[in-house]
């Protein structure tokens, strides 16, 4: 496992820059994420801020970095276009639950709550291949 799959692995809080198109003011969200070694899945609604950004203007930033003293990384910024998937709802009730599980644990996920954003006709989820990954110690 590399040192960049090793720190993705740990649950940590991204924040996902979007902008809008049409004004170009950027916006920025924490969200969960989960790392399959190629790229970033982030559980998101439709009606969502960053998702209306990104039907628009793909083109997006993550940050994810730890603050304090630590060996090893402190951050990984990845920048690219990302791709809103919506469909087959089996990739998306196991990626959503992936990310979920990822923060909230096995048995935490199968709560109400979760639940039910898993199953949300307005979930969906953002897909990152970044196209730069950058880091720093």
């Amino acid at each position: 496992m590399s040192e960049i799959d090793e720190f993705l692995a740990r649950p940590l809080l991204a924040r996902l820059a979007t902008a809008d198109p049409d004004t170009l003011q950027p916006h920025v969200v924490p969200v969960w994420y989960g790392w399959d070694g190629q790229g970033l899945w982030i559980s998101a609604f439709r009606s969502t801020r960053k998702v209306k950004e990104l039907m628009r203007n793909p083109r997006c930033s993550i940050v994810i970095d730890v603050d304090g003293p630590t060996s090893g990384l402190r951050a990984v910024l990845m920048e690219g276009e990302a791709r809103l998937v919506t469909t087959p709802p089996e990739l998306l009730r196991e990626k959503t639950t992936w990310v979920y599980a990822r923060y909230l644990g096995p048995q935490g996920v199968l709560e109400a709550e979760p639940q039910s954003w898993i199953e949300d006709p307005e979930n969906l989820l953002i897909h990152l291949k970044p196209s730069l990954i950058k880091t720093w110690k």
